[in-house]
């Protein structure tokens, strides 16, 4: 008597049964509404990709093209097309990913010289016909040998110098119209699957953009950030000039211990950017106010301390003004969509009263600051008056530092207004960058469960919400700053992995946000950990989230 198998499916909370194995693609084309939009699947709590097979009992839920998991996917896919494509169009040229702008991911030759026009209509006819060839993208695992043997072939230098650090003896890649490429994360099973795309000319390079989770399957316009592209630009020019550009140089120094002379580098290049801010205000003569905005995890309080120290070396009297201590009547705090009080909306501001303040002080009166009593809600008086001398400048900190409606009574002569943000140019190799947001993510972890006592689940939750106020209330107004300064040190991922990874070893796997433990965990086993903590300094802006020597972590 011939036993059929029958393997009992959780699908998005509906019991199925098939009677043999499986792939999740099959699976979908049978049960799924809408199987367009599913461009992966979490099987158990883990990701997968449309061609995993399914030989037990499982729990799925698909992955829709317009989540932040599905965007990632996409991301990574057409970015494949566009090398594959270059490859079939300028063979004698090597394309490197570089980092996000905007909404958009910018790529350029490797070589530095500039993508001709003609090169990019070329470019885009093909990524089109690899397009509407739907090409399978197969993952495979292989051994390290055979993975640098592969890459040699394709021109992968730095690929293989990553792997050549790593103790790891199987390594993933993908493989598509018979050629290699690595990605760290997942990509959509064929070339079919990217639906719209748009390239921009952005000198010397490209901007690729696809619709965003937001933009309701269209592609959106692409948006300039002039500030940050200045940031990156100087920012590679000083890595380049290290060797540090991809995370093997870094694994190098670090395995060799000669990673000293990194850390002073990259401590300057910050001190720098300070040093600069302070000498363009006392230059300016004018004025009387610093705005620091930027977003969470960026390392606005360590600057507006640097900052101050800075000010104080030209003879100039740092006054620091709290944002917090503003907020309205917990009762009149306006809630958000979900009918949460929104803390971190505009209107949590007595906006009024703020700036009467800014203005009784700049014109040379002295006021009596309010204190929000976070215990009752209530907004007191402080009791602490302040005056601006001759000599004083006001520095104000807070995310809603940019927008012009928070200081509008004050001349724009008297201000000076720095957005910070932790914009990292290290890149993991050549095809994959590194997520900013993940590394502010990073921070935040190590301090928030250091610090605050949050779980690890609190800080992803209420990161989600920090995110959504970013977008809101930080990033329109970031072109707004008369400078932009970069925060991220490029050996801080190895510093914070030690940290961050004790976290994850004690993640439930049963946990709401296991999926991105794992996402992040497989992102930080590719990089050497810094043991050597001793030799950070005690006023870098790493300190701000690992703490300062000898305290417990």
């Amino acid at each position: 008597m011939e036993v059929i198998l029958v393997i009992r499916l959780s699908i998005e909370g509906k019991l199925k049964e098939i009677q043999e194995d499986r792939s999740l693609k099959e699976i979908a084309e049978r049960y799924a509404d809408n199987m367009k939009q599913i461009v992966a699947a979490l099987v158990d709590n883990e990701m997968k990709n449309l061609d995993y097979i399914i030989e037990k009992d499982a729990v799925i839920n698909w992955v829709y093209r317009n989540s932040a998991d599905g965007y990632r996917i996409l991301s990574r896919t057409i970015t494949l097309i566009f090398i594959l494509a270059a490859k079939r169009v300028i063979p004698e040229h090597n394309i490197i990913v570089e980092h996000s702008i905007g909404n958009g991911l910018y790529l350029e030759r490797k070589d530095g010289e500039a993508l001709k026009h003609e090169e990019l209509y070329l470019i885009e006819k093909e990524m089109e016909k690899i397009i509407k060839e739907d090409l399978p993208i197969e993952r495979k695992s292989v051994d390290r040998d055979i993975a640098i043997s592969l890459f040699e072939k394709e021109g992968y230098a730095d690929k293989i110098r990553l792997l050549k650090t790593l103790k790891k003896e199987e390594f993933d890649i993908y493989t598509v119209d018979g050629r290699y490429f690595s990605f760290h994360g997942y990509l959509a099973p064929a070339t079919k699957y990217i639906e719209k795309f748009r390239l921009h000319s952005y000198y010397p390079g490209v901007v690729i953009v696809i619709p965003t989770p937001e933009s309701g399957g269209r592609v959106p316009p692409f948006k300039e950030e002039k500030s940050l592209a200045k940031i990156f630009e100087s920012s590679k020019k000083w890595t380049d000039l290290l060797d540090i550009g991809s995370v093997g140089s870094l694994n190098e120094k670090i395995l060799k211990k000669d990673i000293d002379f990194l850390i002073h580098v990259s401590e300057a290049y910050f001190e720098n950017q300070v040093a600069a801010i302070a000498e363009n205000i006392v230059k300016d003569g004018s004025i009387s106010m610093v705005q620091i905005a930027g977003p969470s995890s960026s390392g606005k309080t360590t600057l507006a301390y640097r900052l101050a120290v800075q000010l104080g070396v030209h003879g100039l009297k740092p006054i620091p003004l709290h944002m917090d201590d503003y907020f309205v009547d917990r009762e009149d705090t306006p809630l958000d969509e979900e009918g949460k009080r929104d803390f971190e909306a505009f209107e949590a501001i007595q906006l009024d009263l703020f700036n009467k303040d800014l203005l009784a002080l700049i014109e040379g009166e002295e006021i009596e600051l309010p204190k929000f009593n976070f215990i009752t809600g209530k907004s007191e008086r402080s009791g602490r008056k302040i005056k601006l001398e001759k000599k004083s400048i006001l520095i104000l900190e807070g995310i809603h530092g940019l927008n012009p409606k928070l200081t509008h009574l004050i001349p724009e002569k008297k201000k000076y207004k720095v957005y910070v943000s932790a914009l990292t140019q290290l890149n993991m190799d050549s095809h994959n960058r590194i997520s900013t947001t993940d590394v502010r993510l990073l921070r935040r972890m190590v301090r928030d469960t250091r610090t605050r006592g949050k779980s690890l689940d609190e800080v992803f939750t209420e990161w989600r919400g920090v995110r959504k106020g970013e977008k809101k209330n930080i990033y329109p107004y970031q072109d707004y700053a008369d400078i932009a300064i970069d925060s991220s040190l490029v050996y801080e991922i190895p510093v914070l992995k030690k940290y961050v990874m004790k976290l994850f070893d004690q993640y439930d796997r049963e946990g709401i946000y296991y999926k991105d433990v794992k996402r992040l965990k497989s992102f930080l086993k590719y990089f050497i950990e810094f043991e050597e903590e001793e030799n950070i300094p005690s006023r870098s802006i790493l300190r701000e989230f690992i703490g300062k020597k000898g305290e417990e972590a």
